[in-house]
Formats: structure tokens, C-alpha cells, sequence
């Protein structure tokens, strides 16, 4: 017995080398964060020049990478069903930190605590978030426009020398801006102008871009409708107003950022699947935050029973304004 116990303990020492090993073969054979990094450049067909806010956001560049999360935005939902997923790499189309230049300076000195749960969240998942903004626009052609148009089902329409330009068959706003809703899942969309406007021209501008350049869109006077993601109200949303009022067959939809944009990740998780092959690659698609009331179920909108007669048995409860 003694010397099968010998044997036994001599055996379990050598699984223990034997992992001990193999652990330390596989965090040499693991790709880093920087060297998917380094592959995006070398794939993206145009030369990576700076300045550019596709950098780093959170984390170690030589984190070994247990897999990719491509995504729309890094909020907190996404880090937390990416982790869960086991990809600790996070490759975001939009800010991590609330700025466009992820400047957290600020957050921290004044220990701002939603920024500080994100943080230790990626530290504790040894998590690195990277941004990829610049180039996926600039790509030939742009990635994002490219999946948005794919999911819109516009291709046909599409203008070969204006790319964000599209000659449609004539239909109504009301038509047009349900059909985008249902394609983008943009549950919160709104809209300026006569809903019964007939339009075949339109500008497709997605995210963000700002006033001049929806001004620019809407210079030629054939163009009905401008679609964007997102804008200022008293910029775009003020512009297209007065140009309604001043008589011009004008109108904008406003679908939200993250649906109008987030086909374009989309298309780029399966643009980087076809040359990194190293971990799984996958799409963690960011939720719309925005809700209205009339996309609730009527008994979430519902007044309380008793709110107009309030029983002795329990307190009165504030009416739901009309």
C-alpha cells in the first residue's frame, strides 16, 4: 500500500506539472488584444493614420483575447452579456465613457460612480475595450452604411456616385417611416413632417453627424426626406421645421443611434471573422434605450383601479396625468 500511495502522489504531482504547462503554452499561443488590433489595420484597406479615436478605451493591449464582442455602443448591459458569453475583447462602434474622445479625467477625479462600476466591471473581467469609429467609415466602402442599407433592403435604390442618396419608388412619409422602424427595430423613432407627404428622394445620414452635414444633404431642393439617426432640436429638427413652414415639400425621420448604425457592426463582426479565426467571434448587439408610452401594454399605462376612489383600506395613489 505504501508504495501504491507513493505512485498515486507521484502521479497526481505530474498532472499537476502537466497543467501548469499546458496553461502556460496556451497563454503563449492566446492572441493579444493588440495583435487583433493589429490585424483590423492591416485589413481595413486604407492606411491607418493619426489622430483617430479608434484606440484603446479600458484595458491592457496585451490582455490574451478569450474572445470578440463586436457591438454598437460598450454600455454596461453589453460588457455584462459579453462576459458572460466569455469574450472579454470589446470592439465598439461608439463611446465607452460618455465623450467622444472617452475623456474619463473628469469622471474620476470627481469619483463619478456609474463610471467607476464600469471600470472595476472590465478590471474584474480582465476586459479590454477598444473603439473602431474612423476607419470603419472609412472603409471602401463604409461598413456601416453598407449593413444599414443592407438592412433596409435599399441597395437598388441607391445612388452609384452619391452613396448616401436613394432614388425610391414614390410612396407616403407615414409609409416610409413604418417601414423603417420595423427593418431597425427603432421602437422610438420620430418624424417632422405631413404624414401624408409623397416622397421617392431621400438622404440616408446614420448616427450622428451634426447640423452641417444634414444641412449640406438637404441642399438639393428635389431631396423630401432626410433620415438620420440622431440631432440636436434646435439645429436639424429646427431646420427642416422652418423649411416645412417656408413652403418646401420637406420632411426628416429620425430613427435613434444605435438602430441606425447597428447593422453596420453587424456586417463588420462577419468582416472580421474572415481573418480572425484564432478565438470565437461574435455580435452583441446594444439595446435601444428609449421607450414610449404607447409602446407599452395597455395595462402598464393603465390608471390604478382605485385611483379616482381611493378604498379606506389603502392610501390614495397620485392619478396618472392625462
Amino acid at each position: 500500500m505504501p508504495v501504491r500511495t507513493r505512485g498515486f502522489s507521484r502521479c497526481l504531482r505530474l498532472a499537476a506539472l502537466m497543467c501548469v504547462a499546458s496553461s502556460a503554452t496556451l497563454r503563449a499561443q492566446s492572441i493579444t488584444a493588440q495583435q487583433v488590433i493589429d490585424r483590423i489595420k492591416a485589413n481595413v484597406g486604407v492606411p491607418w493614420t493619426l489622430p483617430t479615436v479608434d484606440t484603446i478605451k479600458a484595458g491592457d493591449a496585451g490582455t490574451p483575447v478569450t474572445g470578440i464582442a463586436v457591438t454598437m455602443m460598450a454600455t454596461f448591459d453589453v460588457l455584462q452579456r459579453a462576459a458572460r458569453e466569455g469574450k472579454n475583447f470589446v470592439i465598439t462602434h461608439e463611446p465607452t465613457f460618455y465623450d467622444h474622445l472617452d475623456s474619463t479625467g473628469t469622471l474620476v477625479r470627481e469619483s463619478d460612480a456609474v463610471t467607476a462600476a464600469k471600470l472595476k466591471f472590465i478590471a474584474a473581467h480582465h476586459m479590454v475595450v477598444w473603439r473602431f469609429h474612423d476607419y470603419a467609415h472609412r472603409m471602401r466602402p463604409d461598413i456601416i452604411m453598407t449593413g444599414v442599407v443592407r438592412a433596409l433592403g435599399w441597395s437598388a435604390w441607391q445612388d452609384r456616385a452619391t452613396p448616401w442618396r436613394f432614388h425610391m419608388p414614390a410612396t407616403t412619409l407615414a409609409v416610409l417611416a413604418d417601414s423603417i422602424r420595423r427593418k431597425l427595430g427603432a421602437h422610438a423613432m420620430r418624424v417632422v413632417g405631413d404624414p401624408m407627404l409623397s416622397v421617392s428622394e431621400l438622404m440616408l445620414v446614420p448616427g450622428a453627424a451634426g447640423f452641417p452635414t444634414h444641412r449640406l444633404a438637404m441642399r438639393d431642393t428635389t431631396v423630401q426626406v432626410l433620415v438620420i439617426g440622431e440631432a440636436r432640436e434646435w439645429e436639424t429638427v429646427e431646420y427642416i421645421d422652418d423649411a416645412i413652414a417656408a413652403g418646401q415639400r420637406r420632411a426628416l425621420i429620425i430613427i435613434g443611434h444605435i438602430p441606425s448604425e447597428q447593422p453596420g457592426m453587424e456586417d463588420a463582426t462577419r468582416w472580421l471573422q474572415s481573418f480572425v479565426k484564432d478565438v470565437p467571434v461574435g455580435f452583441v448587439p446594444a439595446n435601444d434605450p428609449f421607450w414610449t408610452p404607447a409602446s407599452l401594454p395597455t395595462t402598464q399605462t393603465s390608471a390604478p383601479r382605485d385611483a379616482t376612489a381611493p378604498s379606506a383600506a389603502s392610501p390614495a395613489r397620485p392619478r396618472r396625468p392625462d
